[in-house]
């Protein structure tokens, strides 16, 4: 029976502790179910922008079903555009590639870089097809307008570029929607009219004469027309419109421009390779061009497409390179007689535009070789750079490239400033000077430009470096670089030493040496500038001293102090002594400068003991004691009883 209960307890025990376990798992009722995450749309916080593309005639189809996931992320870093693919990938996963064109020869370069916002609203827009502005304004997101908006404007043009053009790719040059042939005759018939305007020519190809946008003359005429284009005199070049090859020409090459345009006009000392050649039409068109002189570009592009190193843009460009004459601001396009096809020498070719600064450097004592010869080339890229002024290279490369040697000179384990940054001009003038090696001032005055703070007045009392207040600076540090600290000529000893030369003898039979002395740290103690003090000093003993004897400092503050401690010189020489710790003389005699020795008291204190031959400092502490004679700590019983004649015998 009581094993019968006892189970029954067990059984009771256990399902308590199965309950209490279900309990602990349960929900938690009404409380827990409001601590569920609840599903907002991303309008609920992004109500401005949704506002915002109601307005838009033509909505992207996510943004209508309100799927903005379709191509945001949900989560991720705020602020950010959380997109879930970039570029134009994110497009591609619901426009295929085919279907605008990917596959094609000819792809619009936005769309090729995978820009297609550039010309499309991601979410819609007032225009079809969510481009961000209607017509042809969508283009000139890109596109300069002035050419599309000049006297005469090609009609198409009010019905967007579109009319012509494919917006994302096409198999035919500059996206045209077919070849221009086809294109131009969907509009313009070939009916008598229209023979009798090209001379009888079955002409096809319209933009050799006529611009396809706009134009300043009449019918979409190019700026620039052939004379025979524009008198219509075709034959003068071209076969008869009713020969079988209306378009063959009446001679080759240079000869067939020669029956107009004389030779001798082409010839010189240097000519063009074209022309060399006989090739004219490398440069010009024969019907029109919207460039002058029937240029195929205008200005510097026509000649980069030759000379592709031009084309590169530069940091700094030179000015007629951006010029509407472009190269021909400086060269001649044919031929000429100086090197380069150049229209004059180059120092001329210069100095018609900088003819003030030729003028200026005439007028000074040093000139630079270069600048003497008139080779600005030798410095300056004529064309454009990537550094200020036109300098071929960094300044330093450029010096280097004459001044051969210098840069192993220059170049120190402490190098000057300038002269690190590779900035020789911040010292010399690049043309010329009056000062000699075309400082661009001398001594002190050219370094005050960087060194203000030293050169402020001189403090009343004070006293400066005979070379600093001379201004020659260059007497103790070198311009351009040192292994020295502070750009010295050498180490500080040495070059101290040089004019300081008594300071030196002190050296020869000394005991002892000032340490910083010794370590020719001489700036260690003066200033090699200017200073309030006397001696060139930074500060006045003791506090000089105490900069580096800081234990004599502390125990002269808490002990009794000896007077002439206020000022170390008084006992001790600052560079070097013939006598231990720099002791100015014998220390008997230099105690005696304050001690009368000769006195009663003194001698009695001192057991008559010749003064000579005591040594004051085997007793007494020079700089202080606890004691008020200045005894030292530790003393030997007899001595401290004042017991001496226990191990002395004093001498009568």
């Amino acid at each position: 029976m009581k094993e019968l209960s006892n189970r029954w307890w067990s059984l009771l025990a256990l399902a308590l502790a199965l309950g209490a376990a279900l309990a602990l798992l349960a929900p938690a009722g009404a409380g827990a179910a409001e601590r569920k995450f609840k599903t907002k749309s991303c309008i609920d916080c992004h109500q401005k922008a949704a506002d915002k593309f109601k307005e838009a005639k033509y909505a992207h189809a996510a943004v209508k079903e309100q799927k903005c996931e379709s191509c945001h992320l949900r989560h991720g870093t705020s602020g950010k555009l959380l997109l879930k693919q970039t570029g134009n990938a994110l497009c591609y996963s619901c426009h295929k590639k085919e279907s605008i064109g990917m596959d094609k020869p000819v792809v619009h370069k936005v769309l090729r870089t995978g820009e297609c916002t550039k010309c499309h609203d991601p979410h819609g827009s007032k225009a079809p097809h969510f481009l961000k502005a209607e017509g042809a304004e969508a283009c000139f997101g890109c596109h300069q307008r002035e050419p599309f908006q000049r006297k005469t404007v090609h009609a198409v043009l009010k019905d967007g570029c579109g009319s012509c053009h494919a917006a994302h790719a096409s198999t035919v040059k500059d996206l045209l929607k077919s070849e221009q042939s086809k294109l131009c005759a969907g509009c313009h018939q070939s009916n008598a009219s229209f023979q009798k305007a090209h001379g009888g020519y079955p002409v096809t190809t319209c933009t050799n004469c006529h611009d396809p946008h706009s134009s300043d003359g009449p019918k979409l005429l190019r700026g620039s027309l052939h004379n025979p284009v524009a008198t219509q005199s075709c034959e003068a070049c071209h076969a008869s419109p009713k020969s079988p090859k209306p378009f063959a020409v009446q001679a080759k090459g240079a000869q067939l421009c020669e029956g107009c345009h004389d030779a001798k006009a082409f010839a010189g000392k240097v000519q063009h390779a074209p022309v060399k050649k006989g090739e004219c039409l490398s440069c010009h068109d024969p019907h029109g061009s919207a460039a002058p002189k029937l240029a195929r570009a205008a200005g510097a592009k026509l000649c980069q497409t030759c000379h592709k190193r031009f084309a590169e843009p530069a940091a700094v460009q030179h000015k007629p390179m951006t010029s509407p004459q472009g190269c021909a601001s400086c060269h001649q396009p044919h031929a000429s007689g100086n090197a380069k096809l150049l229209k004059v020498p180059a120092e001329q070719i210069c100095a018609s535009c900088h003819g003030k600064v030729k003028e200026q450097a005439a007028k000074k004592k040093v000139m630079h070789a270069a600048f003497a010869a008139g080779d600005c080339g030798a410095c300056h890229d004529p064309h454009g750079a990537s550094t200020r002024n036109l300098f071929k290279a960094r300044v330093d490369r450029v010096c280097y490239s004459c001044h051969r040697d210098a840069e192993t000179r220059f170049v120190k384990v402490r190098t000057h400033r300038p002269v690190q940054d590779g900035n020789c001009t911040a010292c010399h003038d690049g043309h010329a000077s009056d000062n000699p090696k075309l400082l661009k001032a001398q001594g002190s005055k050219l370094c005050e430009g960087c060194h203000a703070q030293l050169f402020t007045a001189a403090p009343e009392g004070g006293t400066t470096h005979k070379p600093f207040g001379e201004g020659k600076c260059l007497d103790c540090h070198d311009p351009h670089g040192s292994n020295a600290p502070g750009m010295a000529r050498s180490e500080q000893k040495t070059l101290c030493l040089g004019c300081h030369a008594a300071t030196g003898k002190e050296l020869a039979g000394a005991t002892s040496v000032h340490p910083a002395f010794a370590k020719g740290s001489c700036t260690g103690c003066h200033s090699p500038h200017r200073s309030k003090l006397k001696r060139l000093l930074l500060t006045s003993p003791p506090d000089l001293c105490f900069a580096c004897h800081k234990p004599v400092k502390e125990r002269l503050g808490k002990e009794k102090a000896h007077a002439p401690a206020s000022d170390c010189l008084t006992c001790h020489k600052p560079h070097a002594s013939a006598q231990p710790s720099l002791v100015a003389g014998p220390v008997g005699e230099v105690c005696a400068q304050c001690h009368d020795v000769t006195d009663k008291t003194f001698s009695g204190s001192h057991l008559g003991i010749d003064p000579k031959a005591i040594r004051c400092v085997s007793c007494h502490d020079p700089h202080a004691s606890k004691d008020g004679k200045l005894f030292k700590v530790n003393q030997h019983a007899p001595f401290a009883s004042r017991q001496c004649d226990a191990c002395h015998v004093a001498s009568k």
